[in-house]
Formats: structure tokens, C-alpha cells, sequence
């Protein structure tokens, strides 16, 4: 279960209102990378997680600091836009550049919808989505998710950081960098531990038998490009990261094979096709008066079987008190 505690993990505070640097920072909340992602993807990876132990709790207790992190972000912003302007007019937006520049690095929504508060969206104003997170079951699969979340993610609150000269906002910056250092190590680290505990194996799923896939181009480096140089990387020869093969570089890729005819779908779907339109026209009629007959033909026996059931029983029963009689 969740419990609130009257707390933040760490100061969040501005020096000063900033309704525009308020809209940048909602990225790294609400976008695709930021900490509602990672606190609904770490806590769907525990609560699908097959086994229970440390993993499972890793996931719970990071989850449950992401969320943390949410509201670290939701409060900075809120205070961020404490002052926001709320009557300026169209004609002060016209009479006055600098006003016309801050309005137009708002987020109008943050006054309209929120009321000068955060919103679930990204720096634009898109909604977070629940697509945005990934949770397959598999924990090899979902660590190396996760450690590329925290990777974006920290880029991004990088970015952020050269955008303010907020000692405030820095300072809750500058500690949101330092967790995103951890978590990246964490979850490399939580890698090896799958590896080493015989848990789970690369390539994922590891537990795909091998001999199911055409292991003639499992190793292959195919070149689809006319730059020779990817031919240098540790990629193109050598022993794979699996430990299971090695590999090798193709500089261009084999002979290809005749492509199938193009398909022909049911006329009813009114897709352009060889046939005349007149024609197609025609079958799809056939086709619907067809499907019509069938289900009246249906219907019919139906019914004609009921009768014949209920006249069934009627009979017996007349055998059946005539024999009682006698």
C-alpha cells in the first residue's frame, strides 16, 4: 500500500517565479521520459513481476522514490508559477514586447486548467500517456529499459539545468542529476546480477531455443549503407556480448528475393484493384445478398427444428396418457 508522508526528499524551491522556465520543466515531469514515466514503469515491472525477492523489491522501492519525484516536480512548478500573470490583455501583449516574449513562452494552460499548478503533460501541453512505459515481464528485457529512461532522462534534466540561473531550481536539479547517476548504475548493475545469478540471458528472451532462428545472419553485420567505416566497429568482428557466436561484416547485403503479387481483399472493403469498379461493385452486392440468404436459411431451420421438437413432445405425451388409460 501507499503511504503520504508531509515531506519532499529534498528542497524544492525557487528564488523566483518563472511561468516560462514553469512550461520547460514540465517535460521532465509529464514527457515521455520523465518521472511519472519512470514511477509507472518501475511500479507495473513489480506489480507484473513473476518473482518475488530482491528484484521485485528494487523495482517497488525505486518506484515508490520516482513518485517522490513527481511530487518534488509538481511543487516546484506550482511555486514557479505563483506570480503568473493572470489579467494581461491582448492589447498589453501588443503595446509591450517583453510582455508579448513571457506570454509567449507559457503554458496558457497552467492558468486556465490548473489554476497556476502543474499538469500531467510535457513541455507542450501533451498529456502523459500510459504508452509511454514499458513493462514486458521480462526482467533482462525491462532493466535495460529502465536504464535507458534514466539516461534520457538525466540528459534532459542536464539540459534543463543550463536553461535557469535559479539557485533553487538548481539545487533541486543538481540533486535530481545525482539520482538519475545512481539509478543508471542501479539498473546496469541489477543487468549483471541477472547474468551472474543465472536468472535471465542475452540475447532476450533467453529462453528462446536458438536453433529456432536462421542462425546463418544471428552474428552478421549487414551493411545497408555505402559508409565503409562501420566495418571498424567492435560490432563487426569479434565475439558477441551474448558469449554465444561471433561476428562478422557483410559490406552489402545478399541478393533479395521476388516480392509477392499484391494482395486482393474482399470488395466490400472498397480497396482500388485491378478490377473495374463497375465489377467490384457487382461481387461486393453478391457477396452482402449472399450473407443475407444465409442467415435467413438459418433462421428458417431454426425455427423449423423448434416446431418440430415441441410437436415431438406433445405426441409423446398423448401416447403416454393413452397407455395410462388403458
Amino acid at each position: 500500500m501507499f503511504f503520504h508522508r508531509q515531506e519532499l526528499q529534498h528542497t524544492a524551491s525557487p528564488e523566483r517565479p518563472d511561468a516560462v522556465y514553469a512550461r520547460k520543466l514540465q517535460e521532465v515531469l509529464g514527457g515521455q521520459y520523465g518521472e511519472i514515466t519512470v514511477a509507472m514503469q518501475y511500479g507495473f515491472q513489480a506489480w507484473n513481476a513473476h518473482i518475488p525477492g530482491k528484484y521485485r523489491d528494487l523495482l517497488h522501492g525505486i518506484g515508490a522514490e520516482e513518485f517522490g519525484h513527481v511530487e518534488m516536480l509538481a511543487t516546484m512548478i506550482a511555486q514557479l508559477l505563483e506570480d503568473a500573470p493572470v489579467g494581461v490583455t491582448e492589447g498589453a501583449i501588443q503595446d509591450d514586447p517583453t510582455v508579448a516574449a513571457i506570454i509567449g513562452g507559457t503554458d496558457v494552460q497552467h492558468a486556465i486548467v490548473a489554476g497556476a499548478g502543474a499538469r500531467p503533460v510535457d513541455s507542450m501541453g501533451n498529456p502523459w500517456s500510459g504508452s509511454y512505459i514499458t513493462a514486458s515481464g521480462n526482467l533482462m528485457a525491462d532493466f535495460h529499459a529502465n536504464a535507458n529512461a534514466e539516461m534520457q532522462g538525466r540528459l534532459q534534466v542536464a539540459r534543463l539545468y543550463h536553461m535557469t540561473d535559479d539557485h533553487g531550481v538548481r539545487d533541486l536539479l543538481s540533486f535530481l542529476l545525482a539520482r538519475d547517476t545512481m539509478h543508471q548504475n542501479q539498473w546496469l548493475a541489477a543487468i549483471e546480477d541477472l547474468k551472474e545469478n543465472g536468472v535471465e540471458d542475452l540475447p532476450v528472451p533467453g529462453t528462446f531455443p536458438l536453433d529456432s532462428e536462421d542462425r546463418r545472419v544471428s552474428y552478421q553485420f549487414i551493411n545497408f549503407s555505402d559508409g565503409p567505416a562501420a566495418a571498424e566497429g567492435r560490432w563487426a568482428s569479434g565475439p558477441t556480448p551474448d558469449g554465444k557466436g561471433e561476428f562478422s561484416y557483410l559490406d552489402q547485403p545478399e541478393a533479395g528475393v521476388p516480392m509477392p503479387p499484391p494482395t486482393t481483399p474482399d470488395q466490400r472493403f472498397h480497396g482500388t484493384t485491378p478490377e473495374p469498379p463497375a465489377a467490384r461493385r457487382r461481387a461486393g452486392v453478391k457477396k452482402d445478398a449472399k450473407k443475407v440468404t444465409k442467415k435467413t436459411t438459418k433462421k428458417t431451420a431454426g425455427r423449423a427444428t423448434a416446431g418440430k421438437t415441441t410437436v415431438g413432445k406433445a405426441a409423446k405425451k398423448a401416447v403416454k396418457k393413452v397407455a395410462k388409460k388403458r
